[in-house]
């Protein structure tokens, strides 16, 4: 997967930057606030980003309805992901709203 030199550019909402044919493909560095997806001729597979936390740790959202959990993507401008992202780690938990090309944290996160 290929990401344009203008996707790099700081500073822009969360929006799409690419898509791939497997998750293997996805590289390991995103631009910030770029998602990337995983999918096949005629569907959206996964969702793969870093966390808004920027700690490091990479989301990779399910989007196939007969999988649970899953989420719904709004691909047109400006990005949406549907439900909210609530990753558990160790030592955090980065819980979020992707809306409209923005993060909304959710009021119980810590971080």
């Amino acid at each position: 997967m290929k990401i344009a030199w203008w996707k790099w550019l700081p500073f822009q909402r969360w929006r799409i930057v690419g898509e791939a044919e497997s998750a293997d493909e996805v590289p390991d560095r995103l631009p910030r606030n770029g998602v990337a997806l995983v999918r096949d001729t005629n569907r959206v597979k996964w969702i793969v980003f870093n966390c808004p936390c920027r700690t490091g740790h990479r989301i990779m959202l399910n989007t196939d309805a007969a999988r649970k959990p899953n989420w719904s993507l709004n691909e047109v401008k400006p990005l949406t992901i549907s439900p909210s992202i609530d990753f558990q780690g160790a030592n955090r938990r980065c819980h979020y709203f992707i809306r409209n090309g923005r993060i909304v944290w959710a009021k119980d996160t810590y971080r």
